[in-house]
């Protein structure tokens, strides 16, 4: 598996993984021409990364690192995981452990003093996976909608 920047071309796919399960279903929209924005956005911000994983000239996995600096921690870099998906058939191989490891190593690398990441709270086998992975449930996450 290699993996590597996420290019303008890989955005159909990837939204298609984000599409691929039952919280994603009722949220995304394949097809639809903000993705393409957002993309764009996303590449041009030098703290963000989007990556993909590719196997055998397929994209199977994703997942967006976001650098954060920050005061508080004497100062503090951390490094925000988004968006991690697995494609639904190759799930259950260790690719989206593959992927996490890159994104610690990524973001030990940007000099990050953490990284955090948040699951929502239906995604118990996420939870799991993440906790075997060394992550902890330390903090209760809060969202709005706007």
């Amino acid at each position: 598996m290699h993996i590597r920047r996420a290019r303008r071309s890989d955005v159909e796919v990837i939204v298609a993984m984000l599409a691929d399960d039952h919280l994603g279903a009722g949220r995304e929209t394949p097809g639809d021409p903000a993705y393409l924005r957002a993309f764009d956005a996303i590449d041009a911000d030098p703290n963000q990364l989007l990556v993909v994983a590719e196997q055998d000239g397929d994209v199977v996995g994703t997942l967006q690192l976001t650098i954060i600096p920050g005061l508080s921690r004497r100062g503090a870099t951390r490094a925000l995981v988004e968006a991690v998906r697995v494609r639904s058939v190759r799930r259950g191989g260790g690719l989206g452990a593959t992927l996490l490891t890159w994104a610690v190593d990524e973001a030990r690398r940007r000099g990050c003093a953490l990284v955090q990441l948040t699951s929502d709270a239906a995604r118990v086998d996420a939870h799991r996976f993440y906790e075997r992975l060394g992550f902890q449930a330390s903090h209760v996450g809060f969202k709005m909608m706007l």
